[in-house]
């Protein structure tokens, strides 16, 4: 991966969660994060995953993002002084969850043995 093309994805994972942080319409229980952002080497798509907490809002959380995405798309093209500017896609982290479940069978067996 390149130099520029990690630093767009740095770029963006900090904008965006600013943007997040003050427009995100979340209830004040639930816990959004941006885990990593992945821009495709033509710069055309940023994949942004996101971890949410508790888990069973994620549903919810994702359908207020996709509502909301014209606008943080927007906000992000006022800031990012580049062309083309990546369009977002918000996927669900599900690297925790696994890591998760690995500690989880680890303990088991260790237990076990």
């Amino acid at each position: 991966m390149s130099k520029r093309i990690q630093r767009v994805n740095q770029l963006i994972k900090k904008e965006l969660g600013k943007i997040l942080l003050r427009e995100g319409d979340f209830s004040k229980e639930t816990l959004v994060t941006l885990t990593r952002v992945e821009t495709s080497i033509d710069l055309r798509e940023a994949k942004v995953w996101i971890s949410v907490f508790p888990r069973n809002q994620t549903t919810k959380v994702i359908q207020i993002l996709n509502r909301k995405i014209y606008d943080f798309q927007q906000k992000i093209n006022k800031i990012l002084k580049m062309r083309p500017v990546p369009k977002i896609k918000f996927l669900i982290e599900t690297r925790a969850k696994e890591a998760a479940r690995i500690e989880e069978l680890l303990e088991k067996i260790k237990k076990s043995g």
